[in-house]
């Protein structure tokens, strides 16, 4: 009786061992007490909605730059005599518009994008600040001035002045009139 026992001897042995290897792959599935628990994901920032609409860039622009401030009045000047050959920013089929980036002669897709700190950026992408995009410094429907975001690229740009070409711009201060009147009422 003995010989018989010694061959399901190993048998005997697999097959107790079996659950506790199973048990083992199991473990990680089953709450553990010694795992340090995953950080959750930061949640994503909020989504803050430009000052300036796609829409009211559309258009036909003289284009110039400056890289001192006393500059900028004759720039504009400059920029307005550019309208003979104008820097065209179209509307594109999501939303956004059609305009050329920095070192690339091929027009882009560019997104206008809201930044907690209340600054409005237009370029690739959706999150605002990206080292391609620029900062819209200032608009009033008429003049519109942009920073480049990238330091390099800034510094061999400088600021971008765009003057509306021909009496096709949108009236802001007007706008914003209806607006705030409605908003009151």
């Amino acid at each position: 009786m003995a010989q018989l026992s010694r061959p399901l001897l190993p048998a005997v042995v697999l097959l107790a061992g079996l659950p506790m290897l199973a048990g083992c792959s199991s473990f990680g599935s089953v709450s553990n007490p010694f795992a340090t628990p995953a950080a959750a994901p930061p949640p994503p920032p909020p989504v803050v909605p430009p000052s300036v609409r796609a829409e009211e860039i559309v258009g036909r622009w003289g284009l110039a730059s400056y890289h001192r401030e006393q500059d900028r009045a004759r720039t504009e000047v400059a920029a307005k005599s550019q309208c003979t050959q104008p820097y065209r920013i179209d509307a594109s089929p999501s939303g956004g518009v059609l305009m050329l980036g920095h070192d690339n002669p091929q027009v882009q897709e560019m997104n206008l994008k809201g930044s907690v700190q209340g600054k409005t950026y237009v370029g690739p992408g959706t999150e605002p600040a990206g080292m391609d995009d620029r900062e819209i410094v200032s608009f009033d429907g008429r003049v519109m001035i942009l920073k480049w975001v990238d330091p390099e690229v800034a510094g061999r740009y400088g600021n971008m002045v765009l003057v509306r070409c021909g009496a096709d711009a949108p009236d802001r201060t007007a706008r914003a009139k209806r607006r705030s009147a409605s908003a009151s009422q």
